[in-house]
């Protein structure tokens, strides 16, 4: 993958509306270079931007029937041969969410953000007390949280960090994620980061950087899981280890099974 078709990618992934297949190999460009996280935290920004300019409003009901109504009526899946166009996708209104075809990226990130506006159209029609903001700019890492605590096979380990604090492993094989949930991490210099690594037989592999505000945080490592991997956290340059491997001990080791 190149870092256009990786700039693409992101404003799906802000939204949490990858494929599992796009999702997968997104993850596995992020973790061989851990530079183009700038692409993930632009398209986040401006998913955060798009949230907070509708105000959520409740509708006359007229408008809520009429809304569910073309929901139920809407074919689940488009015919392939007559794709809509540009006009006719933004014109069609809200739709039910379906991934993008992996086979082309041209004009993706018009779609990604036309898909988005769709979404602000229905969330602003005030479904519920859930807001805008709720919807759209939750963090994947929270989100992927939820989704390993909720798996079948979901476990966890944690350990003591030397300040004192403690940091949490939680994992998924049938997913195939780990998330690594702190508090109490080390103070470290404006130019500096933390960063995962998936150790696999010998090997550590990048898996992304993460700040912690206050000393916390929670973070999705990127690529894929593989039971008994140890899940690592060292301290490295801002932007990440420049030769791809942990420049010193890792303040953080999980075990996992």
């Amino acid at each position: 993958m190149n870092e256009s078709t990786f700039a693409e990618l992101a404003t799906g992934f802000a939204l949490s509306a990858l494929s599992p297949a796009d999702r997968r190999d997104f993850e596995a460009a992020l973790a061989e270079h851990p530079e183009w996280e700038k692409h993930v935290r632009t398209e986040a920004e401006t998913v955060l931007l798009l949230a907070d300019a509708v105000e959520p409003v409740v509708p006359p009901a007229s408008i809520r029937e009429e809304l569910m109504a073309r929901i139920l009526v809407t074919p689940q899946t488009p015919d392939a041969a007559s794709e809509p166009d540009e006009e006719d996708f933004a014109a069609a209104g809200p739709a039910p969410v379906t991934a993008p075809a992996r086979a082309s990226t041209g004009g993706m990130r018009r779609r990604w953000f036309t898909l988005a506006a769709s979404i602000v159209a229905v969330l602003a029609l005030g479904f519920g007390a859930v807001t805008i903001g709720q919807q759209l700019t939750r963090p994947a890492a929270v989100v992927a949280l939820e989704q390993i605590q909720g798996a079948s096979d979901a476990q966890s380990a944690s350990v003591a960090l030397s300040d004192g604090g403690e940091a949490t492993a939680h994992w998924s094989a049938e997913r195939g994620e780990v998330v690594l949930v702190s508090d109490g991490m080390p103070v470290i210099a404006d130019d500096q980061t933390f960063e995962l690594w998936l150790v696999r037989d010998g090997d550590a592999i990048p898996a992304g950087t993460f700040g912690a505000t206050d000393g916390t945080a929670t973070a999705l490592l990127a690529g894929a899981y593989q039971p008994g991997d140890i899940i690592a956290v060292t301290i490295e340059a801002d932007g990440g280890s420049p030769t791809g491997e942990p420049t010193g001990d890792p303040i953080v080791a999980i075990a996992t099974a």
